[in-house]
């Protein structure tokens, strides 16, 4: 496994010793199509801190956490968990790996006609042979971490979006992972509920010590809860530092995200971003104005995906692409489920199918 230490030296990176790596990615190249959605990305996340990843909108963050999860195999590159090569992995052992993640969704995922005892019991029931009562006592214990004591019998549609998104933590917990995810926790929460779900994050990887991936476009939850920090923009990883590091960054496109400003490389459109030099907005602006800078935007992302088609590209030396291997491509489409197919995941026998899960717990 590569080495891909990190350097520390950030506000909040716990100790002056040189991190040791959860998990390492090494040149990971995805392309959908003709789209390159990330290039080469390379980086180490350190293991039991907080990293977040950055970037504006479809610059490929979910794609990213997919692939550290195996839910979607690059074109090419390398991601290293525990000495093994995800993409390389069989079914079984995927399946293994799986097993040290949980996930916060973007709007928690919770099944509505269940209340927040039974989702957040689920992956319990689902993946060991713990007694009920063993399972009552996790659920307790994990509901009060997140502050949800009481709140057991309500609905989804009863408790507030915070609410909802504690309880989709405290689901994502209840196997003790080792790594949690979190895409967008911030996502529909006014700024004082964030802040209490930031102070929330913070205080659970101090106690429970897991290390955290967060994907936001929040400015204010990166400055307050983040280790270390990576930019996505344009396909590449811009600069993966620490805190410190990435808030007193000079290249542009970090300073201005950051910053939230609109004079910069970044625009209105990723696409359209290449050479952009002055602020827009369309404040002001008549109808006709924004739709032609509209159909600017999209006349450059259309340029751009076909000088990325009739780029020659190598194909990548062990796994297929859509345009290198279209049969073994639809062969692994499948392996592309949905963030809720994950809960209900049934562990593969070594000739492939599917058989009843083992579990963890004592029966």
């Amino acid at each position: 496994m590569p080495a891909g230490a990190l350097s520390g030296g950030g506000d909040r990176v716990k100790g002056s010793a040189v991190p040791e790596t959860e998990i390492a990615v090494r040149g990971l190249t995805k392309s959908f199509g003709p789209q390159v959605v990330l290039e080469d990305i390379t980086c180490s996340i350190p293991r039991g801190q907080i990293t977040l990843m950055l970037g504006p909108s479809g610059t490929g963050k979910s794609v990213f956490l997919k692939h550290l999860m195996g839910l979607l195999k690059p074109d090419s590159g390398e991601v290293w968990i525990d000495g093994k090569n995800l993409p390389a992995l069989s079914s079984r052992d995927l399946y293994k790996v799986r097993r040290k993640f949980g996930v916060l969704f973007q709007d928690g995922a919770l099944f509505g006609s269940m209340n927040v005892y039974d989702n957040v019991a689920f992956p319990l029931r689902e993946h060991t042979r713990k007694r009920e009562s063993e399972i009552k006592e996790i659920v307790d214990d994990k509901l009060a971490m997140v502050g949800l004591t009481g709140a057991e019998d309500k609905l989804p549609g009863q408790i507030s979006g915070g609410m909802r998104k504690r309880a989709g933590l405290a689901r994502a917990l209840v196997l003790d992972p080792e790594i949690v995810m979190f895409d967008e926790p911030d996502s529909g929460l006014d700024p004082v509920r964030t802040a209490f779900l930031n102070e929330l994050i913070l205080d659970l990887n101090r106690k429970l010590g897991p290390t955290m991936i967060v994907v936001t476009h929040d400015i204010a939850t990166a400055r307050r809860i983040a280790d270390h920090i990576g930019m996505l923009y344009l396909s590449k990883l811009v600069k993966f530092g620490t805190n410190k590091e990435m808030f007193e960054c000079d290249i542009p496109a970090v300073r201005q995200f950051l910053a939230g400003e609109t004079k910069g490389p970044i625009g209105m459109s990723e696409e359209a971003d290449a050479g952009r030099t002055g602020a827009v907005s369309t404040w002001g602006m008549r109808a006709e104005e924004t739709e032609e800078l509209e159909r600017t935007a999209t006349g450059a992302q259309r340029r751009r995906k076909e000088a990325e088609r009739d780029k020659p590209r190598a194909p990548a030396a062990t796994e297929p692409s859509p345009r290198s291997a279209p049969a073994e491509w639809e062969a692994l489409a499948p392996r592309e489920r949905s963030a809720l197919e994950m809960l209900l995941e049934e562990e593969p026998e070594e000739d492939g199918h599917l058989s009843p899960k083992k579990g963890r717990g004592a029966a």
